[in-house]
């Protein structure tokens, strides 16, 4: 029975590789454009002629008036959390604007012109990938010098941090199914689902102007998702999001849009930062007199700007943009009949089984997400484990003065969301051992991952010693061991003997929550599967890469489970081997 046991572990093993191995080489699905990629002039739109006549543009009061010359900068005056480097956090998920790309960097417009202005300043930019939730905070916070993600420029978001002259201008777009009987902002009421991002300034605007509770997702693709798949009813997002994010045959489109002159797209500093943001503002003017900022403006998002609003301060000039209104108009005119609208399950397929996109994701999760899943999940194993196993002896001390903090710990660390404990730590600790780390939360993900396990793991490992029967600590000591070596050397083995596939669970749950460090901010290198998955998820649009990172995940986990299973059975009845001559006579003896 044992064999036949581990001939079906071994052949389910080896279903998940062949499936795994179909996924990675096979050919098939129409290949999809890198949306983290410059889509060029032929891309260019018209100003949007569907504006929601509700909503009124505001008077600009935060454009300075002029720019002090290059020259006049003193980078070394710039309170740099390193001197000579810009350290800029960003987002993966929202190209053209800011995404990865197929090579594992961040780019997008917004990075792109940061990196420009840098070089006018002579400083080396270095982006961190974060999410867009925490990102404000981390900038007033020192995590990061600037905060580059599309950031709309409100009220509101001015009192946590300073904003650059504005180099962007943000267009709201309201997505709808073909045929839908909303045609405006106007017609959203309480009984309609609206999808969001949350934390963005479009969620802020169906919150507290339309009075309107939405239903909010951490990430654009996510939302266009869930409109296609009819979970929501429309989706409210940036325009570029918008425009890109829609295909032919998708049964999608946008039905109006928004602005406003007072909130324009600005970088994100620490708000006593001035010489910075003075810094950048001269920076941004000089790439748009050499024009640079054109030739960026034009490849990644070439659209027409609204009329009475430019980037830069208002001394910079005007940049020579292409003609988009007329190239547009062009193109339009060329354009063939539209696709016919998929069926349901051609969506889901489109959207959760693109194998040519199977096989571009499984490099990528092996060779960058695959090592730090393992690194984040074997290290804060190792010391939960350790520090598990002293709050376990602790907990059942005799001493009140071990017990009680003890008991306290875990009861925190229990208690508080593993997202909470990864920013307390990453944002609390990160500044006070800056010097110790260089900026870089890596390990200090990897420790809050640790101290949350070692919670779970203590109260595992307690179980486990309080279930060994008193009779064992009792022969123990009668045969002249003292309590510590009777605790050390009988009870615990057993204790830990007993919680193996407990503790397994735990290393399990370890390896998924790895994907939360991406909340204190990662360099490309450093992503682990989840954060990979989800970056292709953005330059393609498509959720396959995803459900590629859920198979890796499974082919760490199954065979984990498998394993402990093994040797916890080859612990409690020994190895299955046949007896030995002398064994075997003398049983047959014995009888």
């Amino acid at each position: 029975m044992a064999r036949l046991s581990r001939l079906r572990s071994h052949a389910f093993f080896a279903v998940i590789l062949l499936a795994a191995g179909i996924a990675a080489t096979a050919c098939g699905a129409t290949q999809t454009r890198d949306q983290c990629s410059p889509p060029g002039v032929s891309a260019a739109s018209a100003a949007p002629t569907n504006l929601g006549a509700a909503v009124g543009a505001g008077v600009d009061t935060y454009t300075t008036a002029e720019t002090a010359p290059l020259s006049n900068i003193d980078t070394a005056k710039l309170g740099l959390i390193t001197p000579g480097k810009l350290s800029v956090g960003t987002l993966s998920d929202a190209p053209p604007s800011i995404c990865v790309n197929s090579s594992g960097s961040y780019t997008g417009f917004d990075n792109e012109l940061l990196a420009a202005i840098g070089a006018k300043l002579g400083l080396r930019v270095e982006f961190s990938g974060t999410e867009f939730a925490p990102l404000l905070s981390q900038v007033a916070g020192g995590r990061f010098d600037v905060g580059s993600s599309n950031i709309t420029t409100t009220e509101e978001r001015r009192r946590l941090v300073g904003f650059t002259n504005g180099y962007d201008f943000g267009y709201f777009s309201l997505v709808v199914p073909n045929g839908s009987a909303v045609k405006g902002f106007s017609d959203l009421g309480r009984g309609t689902r609206i999808a969001v991002v949350q934390g963005t300034v479009q969620d802020d605007y169906v919150v507290n102007q339309l009075h309107l509770d939405p239903v909010k997702f951490p990430d654009y693709n996510t939302a266009y998702a869930n409109l296609k798949s009819g979970q929501v009813d429309v989706w409210v997002a940036p325009s570029a999001q918008a425009e890109g994010a829609i295909k032919p045959g998708d049964g999608t489109s946008i039905a109006q849009n928004t602005f406003s002159l007072d909130n324009f797209v600005g970088y994100a500093v620490r708000k006593n930062n001035q010489p910075l943001i003075d810094a950048l503002n001269s920076g941004l003017d000089a790439v748009i007199a050499d024009g640079t900022y054109a030739r960026l403006y034009a490849d990644w998002v070439p659209r027409q700007l609204p009329p009475g609003w430019k980037p830069g301060s208002k001394a910079a000039p005007i940049p020579q943009l292409p003609d988009f209104a007329a190239i547009a108009a062009q193109h339009k005119a060329g354009e063939t009949q539209a696709a016919a609208p998929k069926s349901t399950l051609a969506q889901l397929k489109d959207t959760f089984l693109d194998w040519s996109l199977y096989r571009k994701a499984f490099p990528e999760l092996l060779k960058t997400g695959l090592p730090n899943t393992l690194i984040l999940a074997l290290v804060s194993g190792v010391i939960g484990t350790i520090l598990g196993m002293l709050l376990a002896v602790a907990g059942i001390s005799r001493t009140r003065w071990l017990r009680w903090p003890a008991r306290i710990y875990t009861d925190i660390f229990r208690g508080l969301p593993a997202v909470v404990i990864i920013l307390v730590i990453g944002l609390g600790v990160g500044p006070v051992v800056r010097n110790v780390t260089g900026n870089n939360p890596y390990w200090l993900g990897a420790l809050a991952l640790a101290l949350l396990a070692a919670a779970y793991i203590g109260e595992i490992f307690r179980s486990g010693i309080q279930s060994v029967e008193a009779g064992q600590l009792e022969a123990a000591r009668a045969i002249g061991f003292g309590y510590r070596q009777a605790m050390t050397l009988v009870v615990i083995p057993q204790g830990v003997r007993r919680v193996l596939p407990a503790l397994m669970n735990q290393f399990i749950a370890l390896i998924k929550d790895s994907s939360l460090i991406y909340f204190l901010g990662l360099l490309a290198t450093q992503r682990e599967l989840f954060a990979v998955g989800r970056d292709l998820n953005a330059q393609t649009g498509n959720l396959s890469p995803l459900v590629a990172a859920g198979l890796v995940y499974l082919l760490l986990t199954i065979p984990l489970t498998h394993l402990v299973n093994y040797i916890d059975r080859r612990m409690r009845t020994g190895p299955d081997r046949p007896a030995e001559p002398v064994e075997q006579s003398a049983v047959t003896e014995g009888r």
